[in-house]
């Protein structure tokens, strides 16, 4: 039904539009007595074979939704009726920022991706924490990141408000150096500048009583030295593991108008699915799976899903692909699991 009716209705729109129209109506259909209860039967899948213990949290099943599509944990409690074991939010920042001058999101349909240049538009990091506080048993994830205006040099504070911020109400970090829509936040990803970041935020984690995974999301564009040098950081740094990938800023093989390929911004959906993957496993191999792996990028179907989980990952997570494949997506990876 979505994919025949709802999607080519909502494809006819703006796509930042109809993010915000969708959030508004799932939020006023969840207010409606079951409709809650209708979703889970719909889509959700409980059998304690789903169950993943990852860095020392327990998941119900371990498909994830990704962060950048509950940016401002606006709406995580309904989202999680759709079936996901955790929800990430963010990227969020200290202060309030609009992000990049619209229009700023694209869909390429024939590729089955998107490019988006949003920039880490948010209302800051203590807006979310107020909605945080109704969190109603959902395991959170909290990526977080720095401002536009805040110099690289100065980006350690930015991480560490947010991280001070969060800190009770999430249940793991993801330290976000790798979005391409933040001007020169990837020079992060070099080793000295990163291992400080990291460092830094694990010596914080390490003078709380309860400490929180700390994980790192990388870029796909890394190469396999950069990919290296992420092994021995993960090490040194001693956090509990790494998101891979984010989005590409990668053109290659892409079939859609000249001028939607053109757009400046990250790129995620199908044509991302195989490089992400190669990172995925070229981690878990090179590092003797030393330490989890989150695998996300190009899911659209529950063997793409398997894929990056046979590679090296734990858990994975879904962005793009919930939006052209719907959510009965994730209901065909649980069940997908269950059958293997």
């Amino acid at each position: 039904m979505y994919k025949l009716l709802v999607r080519p209705l909502l494809f006819n729109y703006d796509p930042e539009r109809v993010h915000h129209f969708t959030f508004k109506m799932i939020k006023i259909l969840s207010k409606i007595p079951l409709i809650s209860d209708l979703f889970k039967s719909l889509y959700s899948v409980d059998d304690p074979r789903l169950e993943r213990e990852v860095f020392g949290l327990k998941f119900k099943n371990p498909v994830g939704l990704a962060a950048g599509f509950d940016k401002d944990a606006k709406l995580f409690n309904e989202l999680h009726d759709f079936g996901f074991g955790f929800i990430e939010i963010g990227t969020l920042t200290p202060k309030p920022q609009d992000g990049n001058p619209k229009k700023r999101l694209f869909r390429l349909k024939k590729d089955s991706a998107i490019i988006n240049r949003m920039g880490f538009n948010n209302g800051g990091v203590e807006e979310a924490v107020k909605r945080l506080k109704k969190n109603k048993g959902v395991l959170i994830g909290g990526n977080i990141g720095k401002n536009k205006i805040t110099p690289n040099e100065n980006a350690v504070e930015d991480y560490k408000i947010c991280f001070d911020a969060l800190f009770d109400y999430v249940d793991y970090f993801v330290v976000n150096v790798s979005s391409p829509n933040t001007p020169n936040l990837r020079a992060l990803q070099d080793k000295e500048p990163l291992t400080k970041l990291l460092n830094t935020l694990q010596d914080k984690n390490q003078k709380k009583s309860l400490q929180k995974p700390i994980l790192l999301k990388i870029a796909p564009d890394l190469t396999d030295d950069q990919l290296l040098d992420i092994i021995d950081i993960v090490k040194e740094t001693k956090i509990a593991g790494v998101i891979a990938t984010n989005t590409t800023i990668s053109r290659k093989g892409l079939r859609s108008e000249i001028a939607l390929i053109n757009e400046k911004g990250g790129l995620s959906g199908k044509p991302l699915a195989d490089r992400s993957t190669e990172v995925i496993r070229f981690l878990s191999e090179k590092s003797n799976r030393a330490f989890p792996i989150i695998g996300v990028g190009g899911i659209h179907s529950a063997k793409d899903a398997l894929e990056k989980l046979e590679a090296g990952a734990s858990l994975v997570q879904l962005y793009t692909g919930f939006i052209y494949e719907g959510p009965r997506l994730v209901k065909d990876i649980n069940k997908a699991l269950l059958h293997q």
